[in-house]
């Protein structure tokens, strides 16, 4: 693999090309990292009756599944999104992280952890009172993600 770059100094704002033969898991990886590291992400749009919605996901809190598909807890309020878990996983910033089977987190809110030995911890959010369960399955790397961000 090559990599190359040019210089233009007349462009508008700053363009990534990737040129391959096919598209790969090498490929993917590559187009992830520059998307998450550039902060450039296709926007989510958020559903609330027949009004969409476009925020920045900095708002969110967590995503989680109930019985009418995917919700989205900002803090004063729940959004319909039309995305599968896995296909927001794979869409989302690096900073989200999955913390059981229905739910993802963004770990930049986080303002305490309940930790539970026997059953699932509790995540609680600055200024609101909702909280989420992360499954014993899932709380060594979510504390792992959090002691990275340092």
């Amino acid at each position: 693999m090559r990599i190359h770059v040019e210089i233009d100094q007349t462009l508008e704002s700053d363009e990534v090309i990737i040129r391959c033969r096919q598209w790969n898991d090498t490929i993917a990886e590559i187009e992830k990292a520059i998307t998450e590291n550039a902060g450039v992400k296709s926007p989510l749009v958020f559903y609330k009756g027949d009004v969409e919605y476009y925020f920045p996901l900095r708002e969110v809190l967590f995503f989680e599944t109930d019985t009418n598909g995917i919700s989205a807890h900002t803090r004063n309020d729940i959004y319909r999104i039309k995305y599968r878990l896995y296909e927001l996983e794979e869409r989302l910033p690096g900073y989200f992280i999955r913390i059981s089977k229905s739910a993802i987190l963004n770990t930049k809110k986080i303002f305490a952890i309940d930790r539970n030995l026997s059953s699932a911890s509790v995540v609680s959010f600055q200024g609101t009172h909702k909280q989420v369960y992360v499954s014993r399955r899932y709380y060594k790397p979510l504390k792992d993600r959090l002691e990275e961000r340092g």
